[in-house]
């Protein structure tokens, strides 16, 4: 396929990618031809899945806010993705004026698009880096420059840690994390799992293998294993609607067909 203009010129264009796969079914424009054709496969088996997407990045909106309203004003969004409408600082900024965020990501396409839309934003900045190792995250000088690590910082991993394979240990990584963050601190995470809908799983897992980051499902004991040393805030380990909707009165049935888990945990 022809390069667009915005596509850096080392990334390859004809193999998909799961940043750019969520930016499709998110009603993005930053994607090409594979990654349509890959999330058309996947929804013509599982039908679900661009809502099931959307409510993974209205979970994102509600636990910033529900931080804000902790009076946390810094935040670091590993694995962000490619800038879309309701991004943390945007929800953040409504609610705290000046926060500061930091977006950290490995997919090119997903860096240079947040470096272009956040150039004149001098609260936010952004950093090409692997979760998985942590010193590049936060050692980064523009990490360094935005985030003061002995006040409470919110720490995304929202939709990530499923692309993370336990030979990379993530439960490791992420106490990595949590050691460098102060008391009061808190920890939001999304994660795909089987739970719900086993019988899309395997074809679904065989898809991503097609991208650089293969999808690894984990069951919700599995997700509070990552949590370790974390306090889990009300309501716990829920499916991604039941965290806290903006309106509890309105009946949510059968939420485990959106399957991902979703918690924020306390760093006491």
């Amino acid at each position: 396929m022809q390069r667009p203009s915005w596509a850096p010129e080392e990334i390859d264009v004809d193999r998909p990618s799961a940043a750019r796969v969520y930016d499709y079914y998110l009603g993005g424009l930053h994607n090409f031809s594979a990654d349509r054709d890959m999330a058309a496969r996947a929804v013509a088996d599982w039908p679900e899945l661009p809502r099931i997407m959307q409510a993974n990045r209205a979970f994102l909106r509600r636990a910033v806010r529900h931080l804000a309203a902790q009076g946390i004003d810094q935040f670091l969004d590993i694995g962000s993705g490619i800038p879309t409408a309701g991004n943390v600082h945007e929800v953040a900024q409504a609610a705290l004026g000046e926060a500061r965020v930091v977006y950290v990501d490995i997919d090119p396409v997903a860096v240079a698009h947040a470096r272009a839309l956040l150039a004149d934003d001098p609260t936010t900045g952004v950093v090409e880096a692997d979760f998985t190792d942590p010193p590049a995250v936060l050692d980064d000088p523009v990490t360094r420059s935005l985030i003061d690590f002995s006040r409470p910082v919110g720490v995304l991993v929202v939709a990530l840690l499923h692309f993370v394979g336990d030979d990379r240990r993530p439960g490791e990584v992420l106490a990595r994390y949590r050691e460098v963050m102060a008391p009061g601190s808190h920890l939001v995470l999304s994660h795909a799992s089987a739970d719900g809908a086993p019988e899309h799983a395997d074809e679904h897992r065989a898809l991503y293998r097609r991208t650089t980051t293969p999808m690894t499902m984990r069951s919700r004991d599995e997700v509070a294993g990552l949590l370790e040393g974390f306090t889990l805030v009300e309501p716990g380990i829920v499916y991604l609607p039941q965290w806290r909707p903006d309106d509890p009165s309105v009946p949510l049935e059968n939420p485990e067909r959106f399957t991902g888990h979703a918690a924020v945990g306390r760093r006491d």
